[in-house]
This record gives structure tokens, sequence and C-alpha cells, in this order.
């Protein structure tokens, strides 16, 4: 029997622009493995803080890769060295620092032979910021999903008040811009659109939906594909 062919879909753009939402939607409806990049990194700031080290100084955090087990579960639960990290990667002290992380060679390229490891099992669905330019150049399904920086802010500014954290409205547009910087202009591996990426813009007035159903369009386009009935 024929093994049945996997297929890539990478799922880019800035923090905020709404990509874990969509590709955890898309991956569900099609029946694909999500893989939340993001919160990989996430994971690997929360141990080399829980450590004691310093973020922003890469030497030190670069000492930890040996140490660092990231796993992803099915049901989107998030481990480090056994530890269930889902939540707490998400507290304000680790997003003002993953992007100084995301940002060093040696800890990116350690992170994407993982996330290329994930692919080769499964096809999948992976976001964030160079998933069709470094992590899977091939990927069958290339989007680049934008938002503007206002609607962006709104955005995890709500998601803070929906898990209870008190972030002010300018601390969250402060480390959204600086994240936007350092995301975009890191020498390795920086934020960008592949060149043959798909274009899809998240208004303040999309819905969740609207922005799944354009990308299955383009998933049926781009592969022949046939989408399942949700």
């Amino acid at each position: 029997m024929e093994e049945k062919k996997k297929i890539a879909i990478a799922i880019d753009g800035p923090a905020a622009a709404g990509k874990s939402t969509v590709a955890t939607r898309v991956a569900e409806i099609l029946g694909f493995t999500y893989i939340d990049t993001g919160a990989m990194y996430r994971a690997f700031t929360y141990a080399v803080i829980k450590k004691g080290l310093d973020p922003t100084n890469e030497q030190q955090s670069c000492l930890v890769i040996p140490e660092v087990d990231i796993t992803l579960t099915p049901d989107h639960r998030v481990f480090c060295n056994g530890e269930d990290v889902s939540e707490v990667i998400r507290t304000p002290l680790v997003s003002s620092q993953v992007s100084y992380i995301a940002s060093y060679k040696d800890i990116r390229i350690a992170l994407v032979k993982l996330q290329q490891k994930m692919a080769e099992k499964d096809s999948v669905v992976m976001d964030g910021r160079d998933i069709g330019t470094n992590v899977l150049p091939n990927a069958e399904v290339k989007i680049y999903l934008l938002a503007d920086f206002n609607t962006r802010v709104m955005r995890r500014f709500e998601e803070n008040i929906g898990k209870k954290l008190e972030v002010p409205y300018g601390d969250v547009a402060y480390e959204l811009f600086l994240r936007d910087r350092i995301d975009s202009t890191r020498d390795f591996a920086p934020l960008k659109a592949a060149p043959d990426s798909i274009y899809i813009y998240s208004t303040p007035s999309s819905k969740i939906e609207d922005v799944v159903e354009a990308i299955l369009e383009k998933v049926h386009q781009k592969t022949g594909m046939e989408i399942p009935c949700h």
C-alpha cells in the first residue's frame, strides 16, 4: 500500500498576529499535527530563567542547550525537562525575554533540528517566524499572516486579561515593539516572508474562522487536498 504523502503547512508572521490560534484550528480540521515553535522558544527561555541565568546573555543561555528537553503533546501541552510549563511560559517574565533567546544562532539551530524531526513523522501545521524560510523551506503551503501593530497590541492585551495577567497596555505595546525589532533584525533566520508565501491579512474585524477558511482554501489550491467538512 502506497504511503500517504506528508504535507507541511508553514505559517509565519509577527507576534500576536494570530498564528497559533489559526494554526491550531487548521491542524484540527485537516487532522495534521500542530507544532507551536514559539512555545518551544518560550520553554527554552523558561529553562534559562529557572537556572538563574540571564536570557539577554547569549553565552550563558547557550550553555543550557544540552540540558533542555522540550516535548509538545497532541493536547497542546508543553513540557520542559518533564515539567508542564504550558501556563508559565505565557507570563510577562518569559514574554519579555523570549526574543533574546530566539535570536541566538546555536539555540535556533538546536530547536530547528528538533522541529524538522517532528515534521518528518507526520503532516504538520507549523507556525513561527522563519518556518517557510528556514525550518521547512520545502513546505507545500507557506502562509504569511499579517495584522497591523495596534490590532496585535490589543489582541495580546485582551489575551492577558483573559489569563488574569495584569499587564498595562503600554507595556504590552513596548514588548511587541521590542519583539518585532529583535525578530526582524537578528542576523540568523530573521522574521521575513518566504518569496513564495501567500499573504493573508487579519484585520480588527476578522473572525478567526474567516482566516482559517482563507488558509484552507489555499491548502486546497496548492495541494489538491480535499478539505474535510467542519
